[in-house]
């Protein structure tokens, strides 16, 4: 059976996104949400080195530590910038972690289903033709903590994850109703089309990270070019690796829980400069031959 349309694949080609709601059931979507509150639940902050996930804005230097830069084949908990103070934390560890990541495809087996053992998946994949070899990786629940969860400033996927040729594809699915006061995120459309790669994020040979320079950067786009893309539980947001997205402080009482993970083309050369490399233990993952 089909999952999507001629319409909606051209929809995406021209935007540079899809919004699919409703692409998981409510059995799945209930599931991955009281999975990821397990996870948080089952979380012990011994010997954590309080680790913020801080998005690399103007005013900060993106996170880069050894706990991140070796969580690729792992499952780790990266904290709020608000939610600590002088190395403590200032609320209970359920309501200060920023996101889970970055195996939870490979080691969880509840994210494993929908993830690599999933047909509708693989024939969405099919469809798309996106990739003829996709290779799974960089899997994580981002909570979007209620009054604190901060903002993730325009970025493309493609200089975080970057190949020769790009190849990004993001796969974001909305686990609570994602509206304008809890960081629903907006796009750019047609921006993958106009926006070259300026930048790329890399592992420092000193350690940490950085941004290193491509090429000269652009002139930044208006921000009234943005569209707000508010979606229901269970929806399924695909993301072209180069198409300018963002999402807003969540005000909100409530959380915006979701899961996501990107795809790359396996034919693609990936940059060993990327921070997030694959291990002997754990390669990137095949899709399709996942069953």
């Amino acid at each position: 059976m089909s999952v999507i349309s001629q319409e909606q694949k051209d929809q995406f080609h021209e935007r540079g996104y899809l919004v699919l709601p409703h692409f998981l059931s409510k059995e799945e979507t209930d599931a991955l949400l009281a999975r990821s509150k397990a996870l948080l639940e089952e979380f012990s902050l011994e010997g954590h080195p309080m680790t913020k996930f801080e998005t690399g804005g103007p005013e900060s230097k993106h996170v880069g530590d050894e706990y991140f830069l070796t969580s690729g084949d792992k499952i780790r908990y990266f904290m709020e910038e608000g939610a600590v103070t002088d190395g403590k934390l200032n609320r209970p560890k359920e309501q200060a972690v920023n996101k889970i990541g970055h195996a939870l495809h490979e080691l969880d087996p509840v994210f494993r289903r929908v993830t690599l053992e999933n047909p509708k998946l693989q024939t969405l994949a099919k469809e798309l033709g996106f990739h003829d070899d996709p290779r799974v990786l960089q899997s994580m629940v981002i909570c979007k903590q209620a009054s604190i969860g901060g903002a993730v400033p325009p970025h493309n996927d493609s200089t975080f994850l970057y190949t020769d040729p790009p190849s990004a594809l993001g796969f974001w699915f909305a686990l609570e109703d994602c509206t304008a006061t809890n960081g629903a995120l907006s796009f750019l459309p047609g921006s993958h089309r106009t926006t070259k790669i300026t930048k790329r994020f890399v592992r420092l040979d000193e350690g940490g990270t950085d941004f290193e320079t491509l090429a000269p950067e652009q002139e930044g786009p208006s921000a009234d070019g943005y569209e707000l893309e508010p979606c229901p539980a269970g929806s399924l947001v695909l993301i072209h690796g180069t198409v300018l997205h963002k999402s807003e402080k969540n005000t909100s009482a409530r959380t915006r829980f979701a899961y996501t993970f990107h795809m790359i083309e396996g034919k693609a050369v990936y940059d060993k400069k990327n921070w997030l490399q694959p291990t002997r233990e754990m390669p990137f993952s095949t899709l399709f031959s996942a069953n």
